[in-house]
């Protein structure tokens, strides 16, 4: 498998319904619950890249454009962008999408930093 059909592979996207539990007093996701959501997204994707233990390490300009209301879907979309040799950086874009409609678009954006690590939590190659 080549590095693109790799990473291509190794996107990842979830799918979240927006209930009242998430959300702030505007009745929107609340910005710590969508970034907890982000980093889940990221930390599999670097994992299904990499198919070792991972940790975050950064998280680097998260922009909320768009508010995410209680009763919509979110997709979370992560892709790795950057390999280093014990770091990778993974991409995450959140949608917002109507549930009774066709009507979507991109809500939040995040890149998240992943260094993987031994059984004794010390950095290793990702690419072996």
């Amino acid at each position: 498998m080549t590095l693109e059909e790799k990473i291509n592979a190794a996107e990842t996207h979830i799918f979240k319904a927006i209930f009242p539990n998430t959300t702030n007093h505007y009745d929107t996701l609340f910005g710590g619950n969508a970034m907890q959501l982000m980093d889940e997204v990221a930390f599999i994707t670097a994992t299904r890249f990499s198919r070792q233990r991972v940790v975050t390490v950064s998280s680097d300009r998260i922009d909320f454009k768009k508010p995410i209301p209680s009763g919509t879907f979110a997709e979370l979309i992560g892709k790795v962008t950057h390999i280093g040799n014990t770091s990778m950086q993974v991409h995450v874009e959140i949608y917002v999408e109507k549930m009774y409609s066709l009507e979507r678009e991109k809500a939040i954006t995040g890149n998240f930093t992943f260094v993987a690590i031994d059984e004794n939590k010390e950095p290793v190659s990702i690419i072996k």
